[in-house]
C-alpha cells in the first residue's frame, strides 16, 4: 500500500509541476518584437506613416509580403483536436497545448516561427476554406492531429488550392522517420527494402502515409492490416485511400480480413502504428530470421521491447523515450520546414521525403541495433535535413 501511495504522490507531483509551468507563462509561447520603439523616429519607421511605403509596394505586388512582413517566415500549426496521440478526439481546445508545444520546438530547434491555430469545424470544405482564407499570412501550413480519413481530404484540397507548402506531420513526418530507421535497420540485418516482406499494422493517417512512402521508394511486399484484418482492394470495410493502396500492392482478395497472426509468418518487418499489445511473442517467433519490429503505438507499444527481443527480434524501435531507437517526428518537422523556406520548395512529395529520410539515416555514422535513428537532441539533425532539402531543390530545378 505504501508503494502505491508513493506512485500516486509521484504522479501528482509531476502533474502539479506541469500545470504550474504552463500556468506561469500562460502557455509556452510569446511574440517578441524585432525592433525597439523608443522615439518618434522609431515609431514612424516601424508603424505609421512608414508602413504606408510597404503597404503600397505589397498592394502592387502581393508576393512582396514575404519579403517585408513575417508572412514570409511564419508557419500555421493547425489542428481540430480530433486525433491527439494517446488521447483521441479531445476537440480543438484540447489540441491547443499540443500544437503550442510543437510551435515551441520549431522555434527552439530550428528558429522557425509557428503560430498554433485550433479550428472548430467538422465539414472538410469549410475547414479548408478557413485555412485558405487566412493563408496570405503564412509561409506554410503544418496540419496536426486531424483524424483519418478527413485529414487526407483536407491535405489534398489544400495542396491543390494553395501555393505554399502543406504538410501533415502525422502522415509525412511519421513516414520520413520510419523510413530513416528502416534504412539503417535493413543494412544491419543484411536485407533490402525491395525484397523485404513488410507488415504495416494500423492504417490510419500515419500507417497509410508510411506504407505509401515505402511503396513509392521501392518496397514491393507490403501487407496492410487494420482493425478488421488485412486490407484488400475490394475491402468494403476500408476507406478509398486504403483500398487504392491495397490495389497498388496487389494484395490477394483471399487475404481479406485475415488476422495479424495469420499473415505474420515469414515477415521481415513489422511496423505498428496501432494499439498496445497487439503483437505477441509467438507472432515474432513466426517471422523470418532477424525480424525488425517497429512498435510505435503510444503511450504503450504493440509489444514490450524486451519481450520482442527475447522472442528473436533483431531490432526493436518504439515511439517512447524510455527505450532505445525512439522514432519521433521531432526528427523531421523542424528541419523540414526550415529547408522548405530556404529552398522555396512547395510540395513535400515522396522524393523529397526520401531525401530527408536518407539524410536522417546518415546522421548515424555507425548504426547499431540499439542506435538506428539519431536522438532528438542531436545538433546535427536539423542542419542535415535542411542541407538535404536545399540540395534536393538545386538538383530538381
Amino acid at each position: 500500500m505504501l508503494h502505491n501511495h508513493k506512485e500516486k504522490d509521484d504522479v501528482l507531483t509531476e502533474t502539479d509541476e506541469i500545470l504550474k509551468l504552463h500556468e506561469k507563462y500562460t502557455g509556452v509561447l510569446d511574440i517578441n518584437s524585432e525592433l525597439d520603439v523608443k522615439s518618434k523616429h522609431d515609431l514612424s519607421q516601424a508603424y505609421t506613416p512608414g508602413v504606408a511605403v510597404i503597404s503600397k509596394l505589397i498592394a502592387e505586388n502581393p508576393q512582396l509580403k514575404n519579403k517585408y512582413t513575417m508572412s514570409g517566415k511564419l508557419i500555421a500549426l493547425i489542428t481540430d483536436g480530433s486525433a491527439v496521440l494517446g488521447l483521441g478526439n479531445i476537440g480543438p481546445a484540447g489540441g491547443l497545448p499540443v500544437i503550442e508545444g510543437k510551435a515551441l520546438l520549431y522555434k527552439d530547434l530550428s528558429g522557425i516561427d509557428a503560430i498554433p491555430i485550433a479550428i472548430d469545424q467538422v465539414d472538410v470544405d469549410e475547414f479548408v476554406s478557413t485555412i485558405k482564407n487566412t493563408s496570405l499570412s503564412f509561409a506554410g501550413i503544418h496540419l496536426e492531429d486531424i483524424a483519418a480519413p478527413r485529414c487526407f481530404d483536407i491535405e489534398e484540397k489544400l495542396k491543390r488550392e494553395l501555393d505554399i507548402p502543406v504538410y501533415h506531420d502525422d502522415q509525412e513526418g511519421t513516414a520520413i522517420v520510419v523510413l530513416a530507421g528502416l534504412i539503417n535497420s535493413l543494412k544491419l540485418v543484411g536485407k533490402k527494402l525491395e525484397t523485404a516482406n513488410i507488415i504495416v499494422n494500423g492504417v490510419g493517417a500515419s500507417g497509410l502515409a508510411t506504407a505509401n512512402l515505402l511503396y513509392e521508394v521501392g518496397a514491393k511486399h507490403i501487407t496492410l492490416v487494420d482493425i478488421n484484418g488485412v486490407i484488400t482492394g475490394d475491402d468494403e470495410a476500408a476507406n478509398n485511400y486504403q483500398k487504392n493502396l491495397a490495389q497498388k500492392l496487389d494484395t490477394p482478395s483471399s487475404d481479406k480480413h485475415k488476422s495479424l497472426s495469420e499473415v505474420i509468418s515469414g515477415q521481415d518487418v513489422f511496423i505498428g502504428l496501432s494499439d498496445q499489445d497487439v503483437l505477441t511473442d509467438d507472432d515474432v517467433k513466426q517471422m523470418d530470421a532477424q525480424p525488425i519490429i517497429f512498435a510505435l503505438a503510444n503511450p504503450k507499444p504493440e509489444i514490450n521491447p524486451q519481450v520482442a527481443s527475447e522472442a528473436g527480434a533483431a531490432i526493436v524501435a518504439t515511439g517512447s523515450s524510455q527505450y532505445p531507437n525512439q522514432v519521433n517526428n521531432i526528427l523531421a518537422f523542424p528541419g523540414l520546414f526550415k529547408g522548405l523556406l530556404e529552398s522555396g520548395i512547395k510540395q513535400v512529395d515522396s522524393s523529397l521525403q526520401k531525401a530527408v529520410a536518407l539524410a536522417l539515416a546518415d546522421v548515424i555514422e555507425k548504426p547499431t541495433k540499439k542506435n538506428i535513428v539519431p536522438s532528438v537532441f542531436d545538433k546535427k539533425v536539423v542542419p542535415s535535413v535542411v542541407n538535404a532539402i536545399v540540395k534536393y531543390a538545386s538538383e530538381n530545378k
